[in-house]
């Protein structure tokens, strides 16, 4: 299969699965209980301007623009929805699946290429079920007015659908236009049009117009518009025209300001900040790029745009603006020109600037895909793109370059990646002939096989070294065993943090131990580790005090072999997934701290294969503040690489331990108990050497094979 083949370049992939195996029912075995402040999703950014990045969207986020999207068009109990959006798509996700399931209205949903095929299907549905919400980006409306035929309408009534939301990409007036006067005979109304503005970092939806008003075109003048950054309006319909998106949604706020970050008078050009309730919590593991776009509580839209009448309208992305000779020229503009001349693929066509130097001025360039192969038609069609650019905004390209239909890349949503292709035109890749699919598909599987031996290599000499750690501890465990079993637990733990050593030496694992003096006192503390592989118990009984005490799972005390050394050394047992019975084990802590011994924890509950320090259960802190016992916490790094989850091959590393001096309780209340467990948490993040989960439950679901007993 394909997706084998793929599965080489990335290592991350585990499974592949098909439509079907996805499709077969599971039994739920417990709801998660989520709060309003977790992370519920990361959507990505279409990636139009710049690479995509993980937006972080909480179950807040996503609740609060579901509500005012649906204030904004007046939902009613009656209400269908239609649509063909793909769920991986904002638009498609949450305000048209997750929009009707959270407001329990009918969705009829049909397949991306359903709608691509046969563009009338989406139309046919809206009537057979008479649909009255649905939406897409302004290319399917285009798609609408140029693919449909008279005769596939006959006896098409669309009277029903009341809000028809067009966003997701630029929109152009023109298409409103025409795509109102085509099917207005078949009962379409002007009003239902909906031009909307939203992005990924504010959920879905951000700007709405009045659903009972037609939509409002704001003509502007082109020369005080492209010279002076000015939207200022013209009577007679020759200007630049732009849609009005409407007011913000109920709860949310936007502003435009100028560069210094300063709000701006109504119909001057400036960047478009929001801030509200929808507003993201962050780009996932780019703090970098959050940071960038967070102004004084105001989030940066990339987007440029003027406020008229308390409406706004959206001009373009700043990033794709186009700066020549002294005049601010926006891509969609050109591009919608050039698609408009027969034999240009209209949709696929992208402008965007290149400087070579700081000496040269900025050149235009214009890559449009079209089916013409004859060089003769090709010249005439170039000579045609620049002459009808300079006809219509006074501006002359520098280099037309006509390719290949599918050559222009997009995003997964439609969306032209002006970014990629001018990369693209940079590098020197636009216009090659590609080579056959067979030959790409041939070169594939050759690099995924290359990349396979290559992995071999080390997956040969983790074996190697595997077999060589399990005879190792298979010979040398037994005589330790029974002088666990037979003697007392003094001379055991003995044996054991002998062995220990000599086994993490043999197996070429050295330990480096960073401020070994915070491990001793005279006093009994809670020690504090966090937990990565199968290994950190042992690791603990070699360098931690004889007398500690280690808090472990329930399960270990079942477990052949391991049960022995648990049950003689004291190990104190815990039930993760019995509530009640953490109120029993909490008190056996207590009362080994009463004895003056020290306890050991590992407050996460669990690890995976995956790295990164998870959040920390109370139960431990707890005692220790009701205790007034002081908290050591301690690093471990390297121990995952060893040995991780779910994996049973192992690889020799270096393994460093890093002890944090003591933290002791401020007090007994709650706040405290929360306080303490978050600075054990930051002094363990800080040398632990993995990133911090801060949304991810520890342990909260059991396994399966625990679920069932």
């Amino acid at each position: 299969k394909f997706s084998h083949l793929l599965s080489a370049f990335v290592p991350s992939l585990k499974h592949v699965k098909t439509v079907d195996q996805l499709l077969q029912s599971r039994s739920i075995s417990s709801i998660y209980p989520a709060k309003h402040d977790q992370f519920a999703l990361i959507q990505y950014t279409s990636g139009s301007t710049a690479a995509p990045k993980g937006v972080v969207l909480s179950h807040d986020n996503l609740l609060s623009n579901l509500r005012a999207y649906s204030k904004a068009i007046k939902l009613k109990p009656d209400d269908v929805a239609v649509s063909w959006l793909p769920l991986y798509h904002d638009m498609g996700l949450i305000g048209m699946w997750l929009g009707s399931l959270y407001y329990g209205i009918p969705l009829v949903l049909l397949t991306p290429f359903t709608f691509l095929n046969r563009p009338e299907r989406w139309l046919w549905a809206i009537h057979y079920y008479r649909g009255t919400l649905s939406g897409a980006p302004n290319f399917a409306y285009e798609l609408c007015i140029r693919k449909i035929d008279a005769p596939l309408l006959e006896g098409l009534d669309l009277s029903s659908w009341r809000t028809a939301a067009n966003g997701a990409e630029k929109i152009y007036p023109r298409t409103l236009e025409q795509f109102a006067d085509k099917f207005a005979p078949y009962g379409f109304k002007r009003k239902t049009f909906l031009p909307v503005y939203g992005l990924a970092e504010s959920t879905v939806g951000l700007v709405i117009p009045d659903v009972d008003e037609v939509f409002h075109i704001d003509y502007v003048d082109r020369k005080k518009f492209e010279e002076e950054t000015l939207a200022i309006p013209v009577e007679n319909k020759q200007g630049l025209a732009f849609v009005s998106c409407g007011k913000p949604m109920d709860g949310h706020d936007v502003r435009i300001v100028d560069q210094e970050g300063e709000p701006l008078p109504e119909r001057h050009v400036g960047s478009l900040q929001f801030r509200g309730p929808s507003s993201m919590q962050g780009y996932y593991r780019n703090p970098e790029a959050t940071k960038a776009i967070y102004h004084d509580g105001w989030w940066d839209s990339g987007d440029l745009a003027y406020q008229a009448n308390e409406e706004i309208y959206i001009t373009g992305r700043r990033k794709d603006l186009i700066i020549k000779a002294g005049r601010n020229i926006y891509p969609a503009e050109i591009e919608e020109i050039v698609g408009d001349i027969p034999d240009i693929r209209q949709g696929c066509v992208t402008a965007f600037s290149v400087t070579a130097n700081e000496e040269v001025a900025e050149q235009l360039i214009v890559v449009a895909e079209t089916r013409e192969t004859k060089q003769s038609k090709r010249k005439t069609l170039i000579n045609t793109i620049t002459e009808e650019i300079a006809a219509r905004l006074d501006v002359t390209p520098d280099h037309v370059i006509l390719v290949a239909p599918h050559t222009v890349p997009k995003t997964s949503s439609g969306k032209l990646q002006r970014a990629a292709c001018k990369k693209m035109y940079e590098e020197g890749k636009l216009g090659k002939k590609q080579s056959p699919v067979w030959l790409q598909m041939m070169r594939l599987a050759s690099q995924s096989m290359i990349r396979s031996m290559t992995k071999m290599v080390p997956w040969v000499a983790k074996v190697i070294y595997t077999t060589y750690v399990f005879l190792l501890l298979s010979i040398t465990i037994w005589p330790v065993y029974f002088i666990v079993r037979f003697y007392s637990r003094k001379i055991g733990i003995r044996a054991t943090r002998i062995w220990g050593r000599i086994a993490f030496a043999l197996a070429f694992c050295p330990i480096k131990i960073i401020n070994k003096q915070n491990l001793y006192h005279d006093f009994p503390v809670i020690y504090t580790a966090n937990h990565a592989s199968y290994i950190d118990a042992l690791l603990m009984i070699v360098l931690l005090p004889e007398a500690t005490r280690i808090v472990g799972k329930k399960e270990l005390f079942t477990t052949p072999i391991i049960r022995t050394f648990v049950k003689k050394l004291d190990y104190i047992s815990v039930d993760r997934m019995d509530i009640a019975k953490g109120i029993e084990n909490t008190r056996q802590m207590e009362a080994v701290l009463k004895k003056q011994l020290p306890v050991l924890i590992f407050p996460e509950g669990t690890f995976s294969y995956a790295a990164g320090l998870r959040p920390f259960r109370f139960g431990g802190f707890k005692t220790a503040a009701e205790t007034n016992t002081p908290v050591c916490p301690i690093a471990l790094q390297g121990t995952r690489l060893i040995l991780r989850g779910d994996e049973k091959l192992m690889r020799p590393g270096k393994i460093t331990v890093t002890i944090c001096p003591l933290i002791k309780p401020a007090g007994q209340e709650w706040s405290d108990v929360a306080a303490l467990r978050n600075r054990v948490r930051e002094c363990i993040a800080k040398d632990c050497g993995e990133p911090s989960l801060d949304f991810i439950a520890a342990q909260s679901v059991a396994p399966k094979e625990h679920a069932r007993n």
